[in-house]
């Protein structure tokens, strides 16, 4: 007979209400990113948890028992108690080109997940993860006003908000190291953008003009999916390889576009407002991304994995324009990373931190943005741990994981553009933290009568 061990039972409900929340409170806004204006702003590629965070992005093909590890769906088969898992994520980062520098950054909430083995051969999950984040401010100001030598022209351009994804994964094992799953995703969201202009002359100094400003809100809703394949086998008694793929499918998200123009004083005091649509309908197909990977491992103490990812950023469109709203068509992306774990002795009794996992892996991914036809690249070096809380039982365990990244992308070169004018390129220098809890229980006990 079989009874309920509700000790991790408050974790799981905590998760269920959280489902519903808005995609705000996941990892949104954290700090200025120019690169967030393109597309649907800076998508996560499946990018997983705390774990995968500390091996460089990795985790395709990487199974674990500890972690919930949503990257691959038929990775959740390997799910061998009940596993509630949530990360809390912040970031520092410079922006710089040629002529400027700016400090920025913020900390939210990062993910949640739940997942549960179902049979010794099927497990399932459900969880809220970030799926785009759009967070940007910039502001140019101009002196070349064809006509009038002492004109100046301000431009500033702002978005926020970003997209959220709640999911439903199910993993089954079809046969001996071979695993399949299919996760079915509902990815919500809006996202807020304004370009405002501005005038001066000579007798009116730019920051005292009118600011004109064209205003657009989109809020984005649909299903989206994803498919994956695991295989786990034996070079010899203790060296294992696993082989694992994941492919997203093309989505095709259902959005209402309103836009705006609006006039403001110099003081920010709106003086009319024109409606040039009202929730009018249209939608953003977004590209396919398939995930590849190799991992060895000796089923005990250390793994090491390489992958590579692929999306055709080139099909991408919003409200049939190629580039979306910010009119920039983009282009095919790669990344690959290389990445591993290892705990010296996950039960030592003399030393606690032998039972330390740490982690570290490398990163290189291209950005959609081909500025004059060049390739703009996030390079990245991560490392991470997992601390086990002494308190852990057959029954019950808690895991504290941290992670931290250190990358740049973009550069700051200078480009001159057809027109003559100069384009500056933006460089983000950052560094990136996720806090990550795991809680491991048995929720089912099987009672013995004596």
């Amino acid at each position: 007979m079989s009874q309920p061990n509700f000790t991790g039972l408050a974790g799981g409900l905590s998760l269920l209400g959280l489902l519903v929340a808005s995609p705000a409170v996941l990892g949104q806004g954290l700090g200025n990113s120019p690169y967030s204006r393109l597309g649907l702003g800076d998508a996560s590629l499946n990018a997983g948890g705390v774990r995968q965070m500390g091996m460089g992005g990795i985790g395709v093909a990487a199974p674990n028992s500890v972690n919930v590890n949503e990257i691959n769906p038929a990775l959740v088969y390997y799910t061998s108690r009940t596993t509630f898992e949530g990360g809390y994520t912040g970031q520092f980062k410079t922006l710089r080109n040629t002529v400027s520098r700016q400090r920025t950054g913020s900390a939210n909430l990062g993910y949640l997940a739940l997942a549960v083995p179902i049979n010794r051969r099927w497990a399932g999950a459900i969880g809220l993860k970030p799926y785009s984040t759009v967070d940007y401010e910039s502001t140019t100001l101009d002196n070349s006003v064809i006509g009038d030598p002492t004109a100046q022209v301000e431009k500033q351009y702002k978005g926020s908000g970003g997209l959220a994804e709640a999911y439903m994964t199910h993993a089954v094992r079809l046969a001996k190291g071979l695993a399949v799953g299919v996760s079915a995703g509902y990815v919500f969201g809006s996202i807020d953008q304004e370009a405002g202009t501005r005038i001066g002359t000579s007798t009116l100094a730019v920051d005292l003009a009118d600011k004109d400003i064209y205003q657009q809100h989109v809020y984005y809703s649909d299903f989206a999916f994803r498919a994956g394949v695991h295989y786990r086998g034996k070079f010899t008694d203790k060296l294992n390889y696993n082989l694992g793929g994941t492919h997203s499918f093309r989505t095709n998200l259902n959005g209402q576009r309103s836009l705006n123009i609006l006039r403001q004083n110099s003081e920010g005091i709106q003086s009319s407002a024109t409606a040039l649509e009202t929730d009018a309908p249209g939608r953003a197909q977004v590209p396919a991304l398939t995930q590849v990977g190799l991992s060895l491992d000796n089923n005990r103490s250390w793994s090491v994995s390489v992958e590579g990812t692929r999306q055709q950023w080139s099909q991408f469109r919003s409200f049939g324009e190629q580039g979306g709203t910010a009119g920039v068509p983009l282009s095919d992306t790669y990344r690959v990373g290389l990445g591993g774990e290892l705990t010296p002795d996950a039960t030592s009794v003399d030393s606690y931190f032998k039972r330390v996992t740490y982690r570290a892996g490398l990163s290189l991914a291209q950005l959609p943005y081909r500025p004059g036809g060049s390739t703009l690249y996030d390079r990245s070096v991560s490392w991470g741990f997992a601390l086990p809380l002494p308190t852990a039982t057959p029954l019950d365990a808690t895991t504290i994981s941290l992670a931290f990244i250190y990358g740049q992308r973009g550069n700051t070169n200078v480009l001159q553009l057809p027109d003559g004018s100069l384009e500056r390129n933006v460089k983000e220098d950052y560094v990136r933290m996720q806090l990550g809890v795991t809680l491991n229980n048995r929720w089912f006990i099987k009672r013995r009568i004596e």
